[in-house]
C-alpha cells in the first residue's frame, strides 16, 4: 500500500520516513540513527517531529547505504568520505536532475534564473572543495 502512495508522487516530491524506509529497504530507526551520525542528512521536520525527505536527502541516504552495506565502509569511513566530498557521485547526479524537473514545473521564466543560481552554487562548491 505504501509503494502505491509514493509511486504517484513526482520525482521532486518530499517523502515521509516510512516511504524512504521502504524505498531504500532500511528500517526507520536506522534512518534516524544515520541522521544523528551524518550531519549532511537534514530532513525537513514539521509539527509533531514528522520528517520529510527531499530528493537530495534520499540520494545521499542511498549512497550512505551503498557505502556501508555494499562497499564495506564503516560509519567513520563514510563520515570521512562525506567530509572530503568524495562520496557524492550518486547524490550529485540526483541533485543535478532534481533542479531541472523543478524548473520545468515553475515555468520557463524562472528556469533561467534557477539555472544561473545552480551554476553559481556549483562554482562556489568547487571553490570550497579546491581550497581544502
Amino acid at each position: 500500500m505504501q509503494a502505491s502512495r509514493s509511486a504517484g508522487k513526482s520525482a521532486s516530491a518530499f517523502r515521509t520516513i516510512s516511504e524512504v524506509s521502504e524505498e531504500l529497504d532500511v528500517p526507520q530507526h536506522v534512518l534516524r540513527f544515520w541522521e544523528g551520525k551524518f550531519s549532511q542528512v537534514r530532513p525537513l521536520k514539521r509539527g509533531g517531529g514528522r520528517r520529510y525527505y527531499r530528493p537530495e536527502d534520499i540520494a545521499l541516504l542511498r549512497r550512505i547505504r551503498d557505502l556501508l552495506y555494499s562497499e564495506g565502509y564503516t560509519i567513520k569511513g563514510v563520515q570521512k568520505l562525506l567530509r572530503e566530498g568524495r562520496a557524492k557521485d550518486d547524490a550529485q547526479a540526483a541533485d543535478a536532475a532534481a533542479p531541472a524537473s523543478e524548473a520545468a514545473s515553475v515555468g520557463a521564466d524562472k528556469s533561467q534564473e534557477l539555472n544561473e543560481i545552480i551554476a553559481e552554487l556549483t562554482a562556489l562548491r568547487d571553490l570550497l572543495n579546491n581550497a581544502k
